[in-house]
């Protein structure tokens, strides 16, 4: 489990440092120079110099939203988020780890979906390190564990869900009209794969989206098809009631008074005109009906 440790500032210690350098500098200095042999001065400037050095590597630099995870001989001591010069003990082993966030990218995965079609499928990831614990001891690479697992959640999203209506028309969420909860359904899988390595999901967005190459022109077909009959239907249905008006102000304003055989005309005309494609031809007729 994480543990945040609060390190003294590096400052006052960096000018002992720098002092003890400079003493130990002019001590050995001082004694190779002196006429009379004084050994003492000398080893006094050696350790002085070793010391300031040693204490030195107690020293570190953390940059805004990066933190050190530290050991000793082994041993996880606890996780220092704090910025700016930092003295800790300098027998600790500092890992440095970015707090930042980070953007990732998946490649386009065929995957088949709910219905067995294959599909193209891709999508970027914001994440962030949230337990350092988790991510430097529990997971070999973290890095690496998030890139593989969010290629594996984004395919369990893609194999869960049909492509679309067309597929499944009883399926509640498709990959392509889903919206936010597809969003939804991918941020949650994401999470609980990468809750292990200490990872925090901040976005996951679907960049692409689409059938595989090998079937994209007959899904295209189809979904032409789909279009023309259900616009056929519309246009159908808005023809049927038009006839349907046109007879009974007819008859409710008695124009014209017209026998089940002149109906069954009128309405095949009518329709003929209202569903074609192209605009009618009119016709003179200079006869009857009948005729």
């Amino acid at each position: 489990m994480e543990k945040i440790i609060k390190p003294v500032s590096g400052f006052l210690v960096l000018i002992f440092v720098l002092a003890g350098v400079g003493l130990g500098i002019y001590l050995i200095v001082s004694a190779i120079q002196a006429e009379d042999v004084n050994l003492l001065p000398f080893w006094a400037g050696i350790v002085l110099l070793l010391l300031s050095i040693f204490i030195s590597f107690g020293l570190t630099i953390i940059n805004p939203n990066q933190a050190r995870v530290c050991t000793f001989f082994g041993k996880y001591v606890g996780t220092i988020k704090d910025d700016g010069l930092l003295f800790v003990n300098p027998f600790y082993k500092k890992q440095k780890i970015s707090l930042r966030s980070n953007n990732f990218e998946s490649t386009k995965l065929k995957v088949n979906d709910k219905m067995g079609n294959p599909v193209d499928i891709a999508a970027v990831i914001v994440w962030q390190v949230s337990d350092t614990y988790k991510a430097v001891f529990d997971i070999a690479n973290y890095e690496q564990y998030v890139k593989i697992q969010s290629e594996s959640a984004v395919r369990h999203l893609a194999t869960s869900c049909p492509y679309d209506e067309m597929e499944d028309s009883t399926a509640e969420v498709t990959l392509r009209n889903g919206g936010e909860k597809v969003i939804e359904m991918l941020e949650q899988e994401l999470s609980e794969r990468l809750s292990a390595a200490g990872i925090a999901i901040k976005e996951a967005r679907i960049t692409h989206l689409a059938y595989a190459p090998e079937i994209a022109g007959d899904m295209l077909r189809r979904q032409q098809a789909t279009a023309i009959v259900a616009a056929r239907f519309k246009i159908v249905e808005g023809a049927v009631g038009m006839v349907e008006l046109a007879l009974e102000m007819l008859s409710k304003k008695e124009i014209v008074v017209l026998d089940e055989e002149k109906k069954a005309a009128m309405v095949s005309n009518l329709m003929v005109v209202l569903c074609g494609e192209r605009s009618a031809q009119p016709v003179l007729n200079t006869g009857t009906l009948y005729q």
